[in-house]
């Protein structure tokens, strides 16, 4: 089940940032992807599909605790230099249960996750 998951949340990865190629707002001059400015991470709406205009932008490494969010939400990893992104079940990044490479991005519910991680390479 998870790998199916994972698959379909690929395949909607890749249909937004072909969506969003087709508005211009991928692979823009500044680095930008989906309205993310290069070297962030940002999370889009619950149910944004696909992502345009994130509602949390976090650009310091480290753990950053998420509030209010449950259901589907797009998590992006705009960062540079091979920085990763991790979804955690505990606050202050605890339990972390997804890695997130850069630059790619998951449609996860995001009910059980209570912060996310930035890391450095």
């Amino acid at each position: 089940m998870r790998r199916i998951s994972h698959a379909i949340a690929a395949l909607g990865l890749a249909t937004a940032a072909l969506s969003a190629m087709g508005t211009g707002s991928a692979g823009a001059a500044d680095g930008s992807w989906a309205n993310c400015p290069s070297g962030a991470v940002c999370v889009y709406p619950q149910n944004q599909d696909p992502a345009v205009s994130p509602t949390d932008v976090y650009w310091t490494y480290g753990a950053h605790n998420l509030s209010n969010q449950s259901g589907n939400h797009w998590v992006l990893n705009n960062q540079t230099g091979g920085a990763h992104a991790h979804l955690c079940r505990g606050s202050g990044g605890a339990s972390c249960v997804y890695d997130i490479p850069a630059p790619s991005g998951v449609y996860y519910d995001l009910g059980p996750i209570n912060s996310i991680t930035l890391d450095r390479p």
